[in-house]
């Protein structure tokens, strides 16, 4: 069995770098990660595919909805920096199971819940789960891929409309049951059987990142998260061989200034303008589908929801196809072509939906979200995923996507009540300034991970503040007295 010897972080990186696919234990995991995404999409989603009879189960106004379908997104707001402080301080693993326990317990509480209450309680439950996993999964997945794969995260996007789809399939075959208008219980009691499953295979199968462990300056549980997952052979360095981590990160939340200082402050503007206008035009366009397909095609359940699983279908395809954009076009002018055409589809949606044909009605949304999930849809979390070093990597992910759930839950507070107030094509047409603000700004900024050969945790030469040039001295004289 071949043998490797750890000096320090890069040699980590270099080794996961020199891989020629993500297989093996190490493939595992990825997906098992990317599994926790589908778990977060199928739970915020559980709802979106039943809104329309649980809207008469539990009599709710327009306000009521607003508020029980953009909870999840508001308490998310929070719980994304926790997770991701939790992440960058105690490890990858522990967080992930948690969110999967507090996932089962909002699915178990809504779904059995009398009151409009109980299912708002088991939705901040399913928020501070989604908050908590999307975070640290996405940092996790870029740990474990090889850098010439960098543009394979945005598969998450393609597993996130599987999850959507597969929550109106459900929706049609809990309908062919004659459950009535009792729907939305099975698709959220669904949601928590696969937090459920998910829960026994993380906690049987997942290893530690030794990308964040070498980060953290803890070489041996390194070289033994490197051996359990690739099959070979892996020791720590003699502590005198070792290389020094320079420019650590060790002040818990005080690290979030980070991200907003130096090199790092365009990478978090552009990563957050990527992440909040897709939230926003995701969450107040395709989350509603359903009610929006009821608009375009009557109140025939099986025909509306026919018509939503189609749109997103689209999705499906987008978003499985982003990987090959983002490595084509690099995700951020991916991002700025997405964001055009999702303008050009709202502004149409917004003069013609009422009076297009059917076939028109059928193409421009399913555009709209083929577009969104090739281009910024996918986008936001990957930027903000490739952009920083590993000690700050989910906590990053956790601030910027705070900002991508300030996003989805203005896009779910604001769209019914629009829609009440003004109408279907006005309030398209005011979602329309989204997605062209945030295209002018991805054509100023002009950073792109996928465009730079260097990564965020090799960027050893490149301090970003006095203060870190002083560590990085400090510790490169350190060095060189343990050598003599």
């Amino acid at each position: 069995m071949p043998q490797h010897l750890l000096r320090g972080v890069s040699d980590v990186v270099s080794f996961i770098d020199s891989r020629s696919r993500i297989g093996g234990r190490a493939g595992l995991i990825w997906w098992l990660a990317l599994s926790g995404l589908f778990l977060d999409a199928f739970s915020n989603s559980a709802l979106s595919a039943g809104l329309g009879p649980m809207t008469r189960d539990m009599e709710l106004s327009a306000t009521q909805v607003a508020i029980l379908t953009s909870m999840a997104s508001w308490v998310a707001i929070a719980f994304n920096p926790i997770g991701g402080w939790l992440a960058d301080k105690w490890g990858r693993i522990p967080p992930l199971l948690i969110a999967k326990v507090l996932a089962l317990a909002g699915a178990m509480l809504a779904a059995f819940a009398p009151s409009f209450e109980m299912v708002l309680a088991g939705r901040f439950f399913v928020g501070a789960a989604y908050g908590i996993d999307f975070a640290i999964a996405m940092a996790l997945l870029a740990e474990f891929t090889p850098a010439r794969f960098k543009a394979r995260l945005n598969t998450w996007q393609g597993i996130w409309y599987v999850a959507v789809c597969s929550n109106l399939v459900l929706a049609i075959m809990f309908y062919n049951m004659n459950v009535g208008d009792s729907i939305w219980r099975y698709s959220v009691g669904t949601a928590g059987l696969v937090a459920l499953v998910l829960f026994v295979l993380q906690a049987v199968f997942m290893v530690e990142s030794p990308t964040w462990l070498a980060r953290k300056e803890k070489l041996t549980r390194a070289a033994a998260s490197m051996t359990k997952i690739y099959g070979a052979t892996f020791t720590a360095a003699p502590v005198e061989d070792r290389i020094p981590v320079t420019n650590q990160a060790t002040k818990g939340f005080a690290n979030v200034a980070l991200i907003f200082r130096g090199i790092y402050l365009p990478r978090t503007v552009l990563a957050a303008t990527v992440q909040m206008a897709q939230s926003i035009q995701y969450f107040a366009v395709g989350w509603y589908l359903p009610i929006i397909s009821i608009a375009l095609f009557g109140e025939d359940f099986v025909v509306a929801t026919l018509g939503a699983l189609v749109f997103n279908v689209f999705g499906i395809v987008g978003g499985f196809m982003s990987p090959v954009i983002g490595k084509r076009f690099g995700l951020r002018r991916a991002s700025a072509i997405g964001f055009a055409a999702v303008f050009a589809m709202l502004v149409v949606l917004g003069f013609f939906y009422e009076s297009m044909p059917l076939w028109l009605a059928f193409v421009v949304p399913s555009l709209f979200i083929l577009f969104h999930s090739g281009g910024p849809g996918a986008n936001g979390k990957s930027l903000s995923t490739l952009s920083f070093r590993s000690e700050l990597r989910a906590g990053a992910n956790g601030i910027i996507g705070a900002i991508g759930s300030a996003g989805a839950a203005l896009g779910l507070l604001v769209f019914p009540l629009l829609k009440e107030g003004i109408g279907l094509g006005p309030t398209f047409l005011i979602l329309s300034i989204v997605p062209l603000v945030a295209f002018i700004i991805c054509s100023i900024i002009k950073w792109d991970p996928t465009r730079t050969a260097i990564s965020p945790d090799e960027e050893l030469n490149a301090p970003q503040f006095k203060s870190d040039a002083a560590a990085q001295a400090a510790a490169a004289e350190a060095s060189v007295l343990a050598a003599k």
